[in-house]
């Protein structure tokens, strides 16, 4: 068996902090989501490798190189030339070869250990599934019913869901399943994992449930981005600093080399402070601030501010500010 983490999409859902940025590689707490990812994939001891595309190849070559895992690289630089991931896949099985497969989508946090998931694999299909417990939020997903841990009916993003179970982005596919993937795409079917498993399983392939609970986060939105930050995030992690006597710091947060807390600042909890960003006179909690940001007389709570802005006299709640942006009230 062979793992792939999927990540060669271009996250246009949390546009603008993603547009130069793979969102594989956006932090959470003092780690990548992919560092999250990977930390649990070394615990199979299988080969890996990591699907991107041509234009976040150069993010993932230093990441790749630190975890010692083989790039997969699709010939895309633009959303609308992407393969999918089922594309992507068919790729894969020719650059490297057919055998199992091991799935992982890389904007995917989850709460179960990966031998614990393989451990139930038997050469049948196998997919993680998580109940979301809302029937408006599996609409998004693909809604799976279950018998015992038997797969009986899967449907992606149903108008009507018939379970709040949804099946989350971690997929074990025997051989003899990914062969398929060339007549599943030859026939004009929708590229995504959900609807190849709903296919399989018209076409009478048994497939199993690994249900799993605590907590899963599919990083697509600012809500989610913030949630994983919030449960992830168990402790502090503060470098080299500058920090005024007259500022606070709420734990738990993460604050980067090279910050300046100044004046009377309250950092926390839940914070997220870039390299060299500058917080003076400001209180941020609940949000991730991106490098070399300067935010000077303002309340900044669950927002995400890109690099390189300068935020001034402002109160921002639930806001996504991109890149070099200057927001300021007053003088």
């Amino acid at each position: 068996m062979k793992v792939v983490i999927m990540a060669g999409g271009y996250a246009t859902r949390l546009w603008p902090i993603t547009k130069d940025v793979p969102k594989a590689l956006l932090p959470v707490g003092d780690k990548t989501i992919l560092d999250h990812i990977m930390e649990k994939v070394m615990e199979t001891g299988l080969e890996i490798y990591i699907s991107t595309n041509r234009f976040f190849e150069s993010r993932f070559k230093p990441f790749a190189e630190k975890w010692g895992v083989k790039l997969i690289v699709e010939d895309t630089l633009h959303e609308e030339e992407k393969l999918g991931t089922i594309g992507a896949l068919k790729k894969i099985i020719e650059e490297v070869g057919l055998d199992d497969y091991l799935i992982i989508a890389g904007d995917n946090l989850f709460s179960f250990h990966l031998t614990d998931f393989l451990r139930k694999y038997d050469g049948k299909p196998l997919i993680a599934v998580y109940d979301v417990g809302d029937p408006e939020l599996a609409k998004r997903y693909g809604v799976v019913l279950l018998e015992g841990d038997k797969v009986i009916d899967f449907e992606e993003k149903p108008v009507l869901p018939k379970s709040t179970l949804i099946s989350t982005g971690v997929y074990a596919l025997p051989g003899d399943v990914m062969v398929l993937i060339d007549e599943y795409l030859e026939n004009g079917h929708r590229d995504a994992p959900g609807y190849f498993i709903g296919w399989l399983l018209k076409r009478g392939v048994e497939i199993r449930a690994y249900r799993f609970s605590e907590y899963w986060y599919d990083i697509g939105s600012a809500d989610s981005y913030l949630e994983a930050l919030k449960t992830l995030l168990k402790e502090s992690h503060i470098e080299e600093i500058q920090i005024s006597p007259y500022s606070k710091i709420i734990p738990p947060v993460v604050i980067k080399r090279g910050a300046k807390i100044l004046g009377r600042s309250i950092v926390g909890p839940y914070a997220y402070i870039g390299e060299n960003c500058i917080i003076e006179n400001s209180d941020v909690s609940d949000s991730i601030i991106f490098r070399d940001t300067v935010i000077r007389g303002s309340t900044i709570w669950r927002s995400i501010i890109d690099e390189k802005c300068e935020i001034r006299n402002l109160e921002l709640k639930k806001s996504l500010v991109g890149g070099h942006a200057k927001i300021q009230r007053g003088d």
